[in-house]
């Protein structure tokens, strides 16, 4: 029989506990972004559903794709990775082009397309995580060398992340860095190897925020966003007010009041705080509820995995989204500094919607595949190194 349909025959079903988190994500994300956004809606647009109409119209354009990540033998993503990569460095080099990429709020960050607007950075985490399943899943036991496993898989992070920093972007530079040292750990690289990369990091970090006077207003305001409570610290503090005016129960669904112009970027970055202050602390535990969820599922299916591919690919996305959705919800509740990073599936944004649908695809394909060979904690290998 040929080998694509043996595959066929021997998918298993997809892992619906995954599908239904996700879908209740997408759902609130849709509620509320027409909740957070009416006002602004109306009053640029006269159309209190025109932000909702555009996120339901990236949510048809992304189906397409992650059907396709998901019916796909995730095994190609191997051949692609360079490609991937390759594409991947040349959109974020060329996004920083003046006349090339669109600027938006003093960032250069999207590529215009008629009424579309495409961040390249979002399909760059997805190369990245690519890349970084291919990559260890062919080093085995080099992880735990230095210059062998850590260094080679630190320098393509670090040359995404620097080209992600010159957008400026440091939310999303970050996440980066985040998940490939949580890749790298899980695939067994020594502490000390990680440690002495955050080291050499610490001082870049620091000269960069040094060096940009918006990066080390965000950092004071940080600490103290009642130093420049009008200014520096203005996101922080409405976002705070509006966490705690929800109190338990919440104000009600579309009673924010901070949404009238208080609260900035109230549809995209600070939805989280719109949830809290329209569905009290109920609703935001029930949020981290959800992504608790995803991430419980996503390493199910990844520790099911039939090979080490695999296994990386499912964790790979699975941090992407949870490292992206604990991120947003520091920087709404005052935990982390202030940065552009959307909450996925709920914040308004189309990229960022595509990739992370995406993501759960390539997580559900691995979780249908695992029927089809030996699952890892059969291998007896530890973090699932085995090729």
């Amino acid at each position: 029989m040929p080998r694509v349909a043996r595959d066929r025959r021997e998918r298993a079903a997809p892992d619906w506990g995954l599908v239904v988190g996700v879908g209740a994500l997408v759902g609130i994300g849709l509620v509320m972004i027409f909740s957070a956004s009416s006002v602004s809606g109306y009053a640029e647009h006269r159309d209190t559903a025109y932000f909702l109409k555009r996120q339901l119209m990236w949510l048809v354009l992304s189906l397409p794709p992650a059907i396709l990540a998901y019916r796909i033998d995730y095994r190609l993503l191997k051949r692609w990775t360079p490609w991937l990569l390759g594409f991947a460095v040349f959109s974020l080099a060329a996004v920083l082009l003046p006349h090339v990429g669109t600027v938006v709020g003093g960032a250069r960050r999207w590529f215009s397309l008629g009424p579309l607007s495409l961040q390249p950075s979002e399909f760059a985490k997805l190369a990245l995580v690519v890349y970084l399943a291919h990559a260890l899943s062919e080093k085995n036991e080099r992880i735990t060398s230095l210059q062998r496993g850590v260094f080679p898989i630190v320098v393509i992070t670090g040359l995404l992340a620097m080209l992600v920093l010159r957008q400026p972007d440091m939310g999303t530079a970050s996440l980066y860095v985040m998940v490939g040292l949580l890749m790298l750990f899980v695939a067994g690289a020594r502490l000390p190897h990680l440690l002495a990369t955050l080291a050499c990091m610490a001082p870049l970090v620091a000269y960069e925020v040094m060096m940009s006077p918006y990066k080390r207003a965000r950092i004071m305001a940080f600490l103290d966003p009642w130093r420049d409570p009008q200014n520096t610290g203005f996101h922080i503090i409405q976002s705070l007010l509006a966490l705690g005016s929800g109190g338990i129960f919440g104000v009600g669904l579309g009673e924010s009041r901070q949404k009238f112009f208080y609260l900035p970027e109230q549809y995209t970055d600070f939805i989280f705080a719109v949830i809290g202050e329209e569905m009290g602390l109920i609703g935001s535990i029930a949020v981290l509820v959800l992504f608790v969820w995803l991430a419980y599922r996503a390493i199910r299916i990844a520790i099911g995995a039939p090979d080490a591919f695999g296994f990386y690919l499912a964790v790979g996305c699975a941090a992407t989204i949870v490292l992206q959705a604990l991120v947003n919800i520091g920087v709404v509740t005052s935990s982390w500094p202030v940065t552009g990073v959307p909450l996925p599936f709920i914040s308004f944004g189309g990229s960022s919607l595509m990739v992370n649908l995406v993501c759960v695809a390539l997580i559900l394909n691995v979780g249908c595949a695992r029927r089809a060979s030996v699952g890892i904690r059969s291998l007896g290998v530890r973090g699932g190194a085995a090729a």
